[in-house]
């Protein structure tokens, strides 16, 4: 098990966000957070990568406690990537090669530029690699958090909302990219993301957050029309087109 999350509890200001979650990731896995706006998705990641500190309970990545390690150990082990990104005068060759900033010593080496030049390269960022990042797009800026994440060469990815500023085409290449990822390195990733179907169709498990708590969990195939009622308060119905299951509201 890559991921082991037992038990968290967070809150703000005392109300309490996050209340005895559980869940876990395998080596090859992709789960997903789903639920309404507002319910601790974006917290549970950060108390996860440890940038929040729960107020109960255990998280290991392979085994090791997240919340009793340095930052930069951290870091060579869990690759985030925020829904929001900050736009600094920095190119997206310098902006993908800090992901390497765990692993670098006293100089960058041929790996890390080939890594670099690597993740450029999958993404399609060949012609932006030399532009300054405060003139991207939000969709271009996304591709760069995604392939700083990626040369981290992370055990796990936390990913938030990965394509919410992306098109059609683009989230289905970076989520497509990312599950490619997870399957050849046999790494783990937790994503949030409020696309039902996107997550269907590219997940391996989901965890169903309501009130802070898990409302259900599971595999993807076992997501059904009542759970997403109960937890999105609307009638949907999942049909299927050419094997994929789809939601589609009833309202």
């Amino acid at each position: 098990m890559i991921l082991e999350v037992g038990g968290v509890k967070f809150g703000y200001n005392g109300k309490a966000v996050l209340k005895n979650v559980e869940l876990g990731v395998k080596e090859g896995e992709m789960l997903v957070i789903l639920g309404p706006n507002g319910v601790g998705k974006t917290t549970l990641l950060r108390c996860i990568n440890a940038i929040l500190k729960p107020k109960a309970g255990t998280i290991m990545v392979d085994g090791k406690n997240v919340l009793e390690m340095e930052p930069k150990a951290i870091a060579r082990r869990i690759g985030y990537v925020a829904q929001y990104q900050a736009r600094t005068r920095m190119t997206a060759f310098d902006a993908i090669l800090m992901g390497r900033k765990p692993h670098l010593h006293f100089r960058t080496s041929e790996k890390d530029l080939r890594m670099v030049d690597g993740a450029i390269k999958v993404l399609g960022l060949g012609e932006l690699a030399m532009r300054h990042i405060d003139e991207m797009s939000g969709g271009e800026l996304q591709k760069v958090a995604v392939g700083r994440a990626l040369v981290q060469e992370p055990r796990l990815l936390l990913l938030d909302e990965p394509t919410s500023s992306l098109d059609l085409k683009n989230s289905m290449n970076i989520l497509s990219l990312i599950k490619r990822v997870v399957r050849e390195h046999r790494v783990g990733a937790v994503m949030t993301m409020h696309n039902l179907n996107a997550a269907l169709r590219f997940a391996d498990k989901f965890v169903f957050i309501k009130e802070g708590t898990i409302h259900s969990a599971g595999e993807i195939r076992e997501v059904s029309a009542d759970m997403i009622e109960e937890v999105y308060d609307i009638p949907v119905e999942i049909l299927h087109h050419k094997g994929r299951p789809l939601v589609v509201p009833l309202n």
